[in-house]
C-alpha cells in the first residue's frame, strides 16, 4: 500500500508537534495512528504487575546481549509508542532514534502492555497499539489485560508489518502460565506470580 502525501505530511506535523510537548508530571503522550493520545501514568496495580514483569526478566536475560526496559519511547517512522516495557538492547546507543528522543522500533525484540481501565484506552492497547506495534515489525507482543473477563495474557507472534496484524496469539487466562516463543525472552513463563490471581 503507497503512502499518500496528505500522510507523510500528517505524519511530518505529528512528529513536530509530539516534540515540543510539554506535559505536566504524570502524563505521557503518544502517537498512535494518526493521533497524539495524552494520558496519565498508569494506576497502582498498573505499575506493580508492569514492574513485577520486568523483575522477572532481569534473570531471564542475564548473561545475554539484552535488558529490560520500562516508560521509553519506541520509535518508527515518526511515530513515538511508549510501552510499558520493551526489551532491547544492552546499549541502547546501538539503536538510536531520531533526534535522540527514543530507540528505534528495529532494535527492539519484545514489547508488553499492562492494559489500563476505560474503554478508549483498553481499545488503544488491544487495537490501535497491536497494530501500531506490528507495522514497526516488532517480533513479540504481550498483552496483560485485567478487564478482559477475569483477566487474561495474550502473546503474539509472526508480524506481517504491510497488513498491520500479528499471525501467531497465544491467549490464556490469568493463573494459567504462557512461554514467549521466540527471542531472547524464549522460554520465559508470564505466570500468576506476574499478574496476580483471576480477578473476580
Amino acid at each position: 500500500m503507497m503512502t499518500s502525501e496528505a500522510e507523510v505530511d500528517l505524519d511530518g506535523a505529528l512528529w513536530q508537534a509530539w516534540k515540543t510537548l510539554e506535559l505536566p508530571e504524570g502524563f505521557h503522550a503518544e502517537i498512535v495512528e494518526g493521533f497524539i493520545e495524552v494520558s496519565p501514568t498508569g494506576r497502582r496495580r498498573h505499575t506493580m504487575v508492569a514492574n513485577r514483569l520486568r523483575d522477572a526478566l532481569v534473570p531471564h536475560l542475564a548473561g545475554s546481549d539484552y535488558a529490560a526496559y520500562q516508560d521509553g519511547n519506541v520509535l518508527h517512522e515518526k511515530k513515538a509508542l511508549i510501552p510499558d516495557l520493551f526489551i532491547g538492547p544492552k546499549d541502547l546507543d546501538d539503536v538510536p532514534g531520531d533526534d535522540d528522543l527514543g530507540v528505534s522500533a528495529e532494535g527492539i525484540a519484545l514489547v508488553a502492555e499492562v492494559v489500563s481501565s476505560g474503554r478508549d484506552v483498553t481499545e488503544r492497547d488491544r487495537v490501535r497499539k497491536r497494530r501500531a506495534y506490528t507495522r514497526a515489525g516488532i517480533p513479540v507482543y504481550v498483552l496483560i489485560d485485567d478487564f478482559d473477563g477475569h483477566g487474561t495474557v495474550t502473546v503474539l507472534t509472526s508480524p506481517s508489518p504491510k497488513e498491520a496484524v500479528y499471525a501467531a496469539e497465544i491467549r490464556v487466562p490469568y493463573g494459567t502460565a504462557v512461554e514467549i516463543p521466540d527471542g531472547p525472552a524464549k522460554g520465559f513463563a508470564i505466570t500468576e506470580e506476574i499478574t496476580g490471581e483471576p480477578l473476580d
